[in-house]
């Protein structure tokens, strides 16, 4: 038995696991994989690299496949040769996105207050007969009920194949909606007659008869009609004879459910008669669905399911990557042959369902991947419109799993978020504030350019993001644009002596724009040629280079990536050494997003951060410009319809200084980084070996404790259970 086969991980994951060397799960993994795997809503945020991904992938993989399993087998609900969907039930397939159906069938939910949503019954009658069946309000919220033909829409009363009784007084049929009867709501109870003698819909509210409502057309008289509701946050259960009537049968009626068998119809599009198994009938409604802020993010986390996934076979596991930039007729095409498991940035994936591509009726997870960068990019709105789309019950019965990821769980959104969406969640919560992880050794150099004036001489330099274009900017003219000037060509020779200095073969270096990534990119390979090999990552580069670029990097086979915040959150980039502030974020979380790249999975890292003791006058994304310098000339300051800013660093190292409660080294600008303040001699990119136990073999020195810990809960459990008995 392996160590994550301890936290409930089956042995099929568990040696896919081993084979990546994961011989023990991380602390977030053995809180939140039981937790997970035990069907509740769970937030989580952990240090950089502390494997998170994993700890929903597995869990996610593994229900996944199981559920496949059973259908299969025929033990699902609605899967299998022999196996049956309950007849006189409200359908879990022919239902819309949002509305929710209890396991037993006989109850309806929508909670979405803006779009109706509606739901057909499994079995209908025809031919002939008189029937009858109660609906009864279960909550307030706006509803209507009544029969519906196959042909019909799932908003009931609003085509001419179907008929319905609201709650507001009003009788619908193909948009015509006329005063019938009287409002209704909470606790009451209608009856819904159908006479197919004499082609007449009539309605009860509690017993009283409100007369004949429809006359049926002649020309429906051979169709099928179907109990069906449609509801706008509200909720309504349903009798169909099962149980005894609340109000008595009017007389010549029957229970629908007491039907003749040759009158008796089944809903083709509500029934696992007409299909082996749901997933065939619906092979583009997939069971999970995983949403990252990034296409680097996503591809990473659709990678990790592939490789997790290695040894789950019979039946087999289909997942999909939606990003943008990818043919989304080869994306619609494998929709079609169906997928399960889902991997999507927001706005791939909303088109995709706005156009019918992709259901929500199936998914029972709904999983947000560094939540706190999707609601600072502004997609918080549309995370709550997809929430409202997916039943909040599964079609087998179960409640949708909501699994949040964040950089911090304090941020005011994500909580915000998690009270609003989350059902109860659990938190696990082992990052707490934001600190540094004491594997990243991390430094400051400031730059000045009054005492620094290289500057002044420099024959070849980095080209300059042009917001100073237009000013007076000369040696010897000590305003401050001309000492801004002299800030962005001094970063250019910080960061060649910083990569010379520490012998750098491999960093990630971190640029505040697109315009200075392309710049910095053109100076190395100007300065450096093959041996300052550097790739840019950005979202103005097209999708295929920044995939490209990415791996080049990741498989070393160039030395430097150069990259806005964009690759600041997540990206896994085993034992990568250096890292490179170009200039401070402005956003003091994103400090140790952009640091955490290096010293992951326990190896060394050094992050050296270029802090300029001037202000410097900088692209702005604001309300006059959204490029940040690209192909504008527009370098006013924003109060005056402009799109620059002045940008004082020293206050931003303040604010991360005071946020991660410590000073942060200072270096001179040769940037010589004196090891003996920290903790001796290290290798960057090299795990630490300290005297005694350190590092190594730690693992081996765990498995028994955690061998001895799961020996004591199943002592526990077994107590508990001998206590019940007695």
């Amino acid at each position: 038995m392996t160590a994550f086969e301890e936290f409930g991980v089956m042995p099929e994951i568990g040696k896919a696991v081993d084979e990546m060397d994961w011989l023990l799960p991380t602390d977030v993994q053995a809180e939140a994989i039981p937790l997970i795997l035990g069907g509740g809503d769970v937030l989580m945020a952990a240090e950089t690299g502390s494997g998170k991904t994993g700890a929903f992938c597995l869990p996610i993989l593994q229900i996944v496949w199981e559920t496949l399993k059973d259908l299969k087998e025929g033990k699902g609900k609605s899967g299998g040769d022999g196996v049956t969907i309950p007849p006189w039930t409200m359908s879990f397939f022919d239902r819309g996105n949002s509305m929710a159906i209890t396991p037993d069938g006989m109850r309806c939910q929508s909670r979405d207050f803006k779009e109706w949503h509606g739901c057909r019954c499994t079995t209908g009658v025809a031919n002939t007969g008189r029937y009858y069946f109660e609906a009864t309000v279960e909550d307030e919220g706006l509803c209507r009920v009544g029969w519906s033909t196959q042909k019909a829409s799932l908003d009931l009363g609003t085509d001419k194949w179907s008929f319905g009784f609201g709650g507001t007084g009003k009788k619908s049929h193909n948009r015509q909606f006329d005063n019938y009867g009287e409002a209704f709501g909470k606790n009451d109870v209608i009856g819904c007659l159908l006479d197919l003698v004499r082609l007449e819909v009539t309605f009860t509210k509690n017993g009283q008869n409100l007369g004949v409502a429809f006359k049926v057309p002649d020309h429906l008289r051979n169709e099928t009609f179907y109990p069906a509701v449609v509801l706008k946050n509200a909720e309504m259960s349903f009798n169909f004879g099962n149980n005894p009537f609340k109000h008595q049968i009017p007389e010549g009626f029957v229970a629908v459910n007491k039907v003749e068998e040759q009158n008796k119809k089944i809903n083709p599009f509500a029934s696992a008669n007409a299909a082996p198994s749901e997933f065939v009938q619906r092979p583009n409604a997939p069971q999970a669905i995983i949403i990252e802020p990034s296409r680097e993010l996503a591809e990473q986390t659709f990678s990790q399911l592939q490789k997790f996934k290695r040894y789950l076979k019979d039946p087999a596991i289909n997942e999909l990557l939606l990003i943008g930039g990818v043919s989304v007729k080869d994306q619609m095409a494998k929709l079609q042959q169906g997928v399960d498991i889902i991997v999507a940035t927001p706005g791939r994936l909303e088109d995709l369902i706005n156009n019918g591509y992709v259901l929500l009726t199936h998914c029972r997870f709904f999983v947000l991947d560094e939540a706190d960068g999707l609601l600072s990019q502004g997609y918080g709105q549309l995370i709550e419109n997809l929430h409202k789309q997916i039943p909040k019950i599964t079609s087998d019965g179960r409640r949708l799993q909501m699994i949040v990821c964040s950089a911090t769980l304090h941020s005011f959104d994500v909580k915000k978020m998690a009270d609003k969406l989350m059902h109860f969640p659990t938190w696990v919560d082992l990052k707490g504030e934001d600190a540094v992880p004491d594997t990243v050794h991390h430094v400051v150099c400031l730059v000045d350019p009054q005492k620094d004036t290289r500057w002044q001489n420099l024959r070849n330099h980095v080209q300059t993001d042009g917001v100073h274009a237009k000013d007076n900017v000369r040696p010897g003219n000590n305003t401050p644009e001309t000492l801004s000037e002299a800030v962005k060509l001094l970063k250019g020779e910080y960061v060649v002596k910083a990569i010379e200095e520490h012998k750098m073969d491999r960093a990630i270096i971190f640029c505040r724009t697109k315009i200075d990534c392309d710049n910095l990119e053109k100076y190395l390979r100007f300065v450096g040629g093959e041996r300052f090999s550097c790739v840019c990552l950005h979202g103005d580069r097209h999708p295929k280079e920044r995939k490209d670029n990415l791996e080049k990097f990741k498989q070393q086979k160039v030395k430097f990536l150069i990259c806005t915040d964009v690759a600041a959150r997540g990206l896994d980039i085993t034992g990568l050494p250096f890292a490179i502030n170009v200039t401070l974020p402005d956003e003091k979380a994103n400090y140790v997003h952009r640091i955490g790249r290096v010293g992951r999975a326990e190896r060394m890292g050094l992050a050296i951060s270029l802090v300029a003791t001037v202000p410097e006058k900088v692209w702005y994304h604001g309300q006059w410009c959204s490029s940040r310098g690209k192909n504008c000339w527009n370098t006013n300051l924003t109060d005056v319809k402009g799109c620059c800013i002045w940008y004082n660093e020293k206050h931003y190292l303040a604010e991360i200084e005071d946020h991660l409660t410590m000073t942060i080294t200072q270096i001179s600008p040769d940037l010589k980084v004196p090891l003996n303040e920290f903790d001796g001699k290290v290798v960057y990119g090299e795990k630490r070996i300290n005297k005694g136990t350190g590092y190594k073999d730690h693992v081996a020195q765990l498995v028994p404790i955690v061998k001895q810990l799961a020996d004591l809960e199943a002592q526990a459990q077994q107590h508990f259970l001998k206590r019940l008995k007695v």
